[in-house]
């Protein structure tokens, strides 16, 4: 068993906050467990809640969609959540579930050490870089702790907002050019 699979296997029996009370599955991180790039989202949705996978719902499939536009297989990446069970109703996780499953997050990406972490949305990006304000830090690349983090909106936002939709595929575009510069391309 990989390092990766270890944490899978302790997602999925993970009962240490309340969120595990009410999920159908737990949600591990899918993907190339050799990945440049590692998605971050904030948590499990009720489709990914019933198959066990990240982002196979509505926003899944937006990211999926904006990735083969520019020419990356969504097998060739890792995606992931801040949160591994979905909060009822999809309510934002609360900072104490945040921290509880901040352990499984780290690992991933220690274990899998991508050139570059794709924040998408607000909680992942407070979670994780301590600031929010996703529409305002769009498109940029912050390094810190020896690590380079790109910034973009959370795919679901696109579904209620169909304006962010330019601007996110804008971001997926700029993000690919990024990676490219680090492989020296």
């Amino acid at each position: 068993m990989t390092e990766l699979e270890k944490i899978r296997s302790q997602v999925i029996s993970c009962t240490k906050c309340d969120l595990c009370k009410g999920r159908t599955n737990a949600v591990p991180g899918k993907g190339n467990p050799n990945a440049e790039i590692i998605f971050v989202g904030e948590a499990p949705g009720r489709t990914e809640d019933l198959k066990g996978e990240p982002f196979v719902g509505v926003a899944g499939k937006k990211l999926t969609e904006m990735l083969e536009k520019n020419g990356i297989p969504r097998e060739s990446v890792y995606i992931t959540n801040v949160v591994k069970c979905r909060p009822p109703n999809n309510r934002v996780p609360t900072e104490s579930e945040r921290l509880t499953c901040r352990e499984y997050l780290e690992k991933e990406i220690q274990l899998i050490n991508p050139k570059i972490i794709c924040i998408m949305g607000n909680t992942a990006c407070t979670s994780i870089l301590g600031q929010g304000e996703i529409t305002k830090n769009r498109g940029k690349i912050i390094k810190k702790d020896g690590k380079t983090f790109f910034l973009t909106f959370h795919p679901a936002a696109t579904i209620y907002n169909q304006e962010l939709i330019p601007l996110m595929e804008k971001d997926i575009a700029a993000l690919v050019e990024a990676l490219q510069k680090t492989n020296g391309e």
